[in-house]
């Protein structure tokens, strides 16, 4: 609110502008100097100079204490990040150093991760004088997720790797590389630690490659596209299509199968199909079934995945993850367990929100495990579920769980990056059912997409070829799983 005086030198400056405006040069230097002494003389009239008492209240009121963020720690209640004051006194956040490294470019404020995302809960006291705010538990698991970053580090494997349950909880996030939180003087939102070489490439949007066939497939099924002529090579409207070994399989041309188009990863086929089908259906099916066209608010972020079709060869590229698509990790993993269950819950982290005196009491549950927000019909789901049987029992991964599987070799702006979707399905896993954490590997099955950004230096030219890499994040979930 404006006291008199401020009031008064707005009334002033209006009056000069008025006056330079309208008045001739010589009337306007006495006009304004009687309206300055006039108004001075008002102000010294009508506002009271304060007095002691309230001078000196005006300089010993402190300005209310700052509510210190809350803690956050993993699934099995490993502290993962808390404050701690320095020498100056003043309170920073810190990543406890055994996590510091696998842990930073999706926990720190910096690189726009879980601090800054539920940064209102954790800087809301569960009692009002209270100088602490609440803390988070999240649905990581730390060891898993250590375990899986120090063999991708040893590996070279540049890249990414989710891991999600049955209920749609984040077991593991990892990107490799990533930094230590420790050696960076930041403490604020940095736009090359959330995005650049060190940032979050789980939560990047990337083309997918054939791992978009998923979707693909079963939109051909619901429209009867079972068989089409398949060339190996197929040129029309000037555009040419080619299949990953148009060049080596002696039997094209051939009468190819939804089935065999799925195992053998057919760019031709699902193209043809796009284009027999139409782009308004497409576009349909694919939110409808899939959730693709619409974001995904996950309380994490929103999953934001990209289609554009322009043209007729937009349609046929996006039906192999081409052209105008683009996609995250964390959107494959939701995909992969849909195509298993058949339907899609909503990824999320938040376990619960427990009381930082004793994490061990939960004030509020997290969020919601088990939220359906697509589903393949009934009708759809078992030749699916036999496209990726056979897909993945050509990559000859060592599991005691069934496993089903996509590959997926993308062109994209930075080089080709290669995928794997899978799922090690567990026989007493019913989907539905949201299993202790603690003892998740008895009853609960895992899905685990690997993306490598890095394949020439592995000498990698195809998706199918890097399974044993996958093998090497299959492990490091399993082992440190009970």
């Amino acid at each position: 609110m404006m006291n008199k005086k401020s009031i008064s030198l707005i009334m002033l400056s209006s009056l000069l502008t008025v006056s330079c405006s309208s008045t001739p040069q010589h009337n306007i230097e006495s006009s304004v100097n009687e309206s300055i002494q006039e108004e001075m003389v008002n102000i010294s009239e009508e506002t009271e100079p304060p007095t002691v008492e309230e001078t000196t209240a005006e300089m010993t009121t402190e300005p209310p204490a700052q509510v210190k963020k809350g803690n956050i720690y993993d699934s099995d209640g490993h502290l993962l990040m808390y404050n701690e004051t320095g020498a100056d006194g003043i309170q920073k956040r810190k990543v406890t150093e055994e996590y510091a490294v696998s842990f930073a470019n999706i926990i720190t404020e910096m690189s726009d991760g879980y601090d800054l995302k539920f940064n209102d809960i954790l800087s809301t006291p569960k009692e009002e004088n209270e100088e602490t705010g609440k803390s988070i538990q999240i649905t990581i698991d730390a060891d898993v997720q250590n375990a899986i970053y120090q063999y991708m580090e040893s590996a070279n494997l540049v890249g990414s790797a989710v891991v999600m349950r049955t209920d749609g909880s984040i077991l593991s996030q990892v990107s490799y590389p990533s930094y230590d939180p420790s050696l960076v003087e930041k403490t604020e939102y940095d736009e090359e630690l959330a995005w650049g070489e060190c940032g979050n490439k789980a939560f990047q949007n990337f083309e997918p490659g054939s791992c978009f066939k998923i979707m693909s497939e079963v939109i051909s099924d619901k429209h009867g596209v079972y068989s089409l002529w398949d060339e190996g090579e197929w040129t029309d409207d000037g555009a040419t299509i080619v299949n990953w070994d148009h060049d080596t399989n002696s039997y094209y041309p051939m009468e190819r199968s939804l089935y065999s188009a799925f195992v053998n990863s057919s760019n031709i086929f699902f193209a043809k199909s796009f284009d027999q089908i139409g782009k308004d259906d497409v576009m349909k099916d694919l939110d409808e079934i899939f959730h693709f066209v619409t974001d995904i608010n996950c309380d994490f972020g929103d999953i934001q995945n990209n289609i554009e079709i322009t043209c007729n060869d937009d349609l046929r590229r996006s039906a192999f993850g081409q052209s105008y698509v683009l996609t995250c990790p964390i959107y494959l993993a939701s995909l992969g367990r849909e195509a298993v269950f058949g339907d899609m819950v909503r990824p999320f982290v938040l376990k619960n929100i427990v009381d930082t005196d004793n994490p061990a009491n939960v004030l509020e549950n997290g969020s919601v495990p088990n939220e359906v927000i697509a589903s393949i019909p009934e009708e759809y789901r078992q030749n699916l579920l036999d496209g990726m049987l056979g897909v993945a029992s050509g990559l000859g991964i060592y599991t005691d769980f069934t496993f089903y599987a996509k590959t997926g070799t993308a062109e994209t702006w930075e080089g080709d990056f290669l995928y794997i979707t899978g799922c090690l399905k567990n026989a007493n896993d019913t989907a539905g059912n949201s299993y202790d954490y603690a003892n998740y590997k008895e009853n609960g099955s895992y899905i685990i997409v690997m993306q490598v950004r890095n394949p020439q230096e592995h000498g990698l030219a195809f998706a199918s070829e890097s399974s044993y890499l996958y093998q090497g994040i299959v492990n490091a979930v399993l082992e440190n799983q009970t």
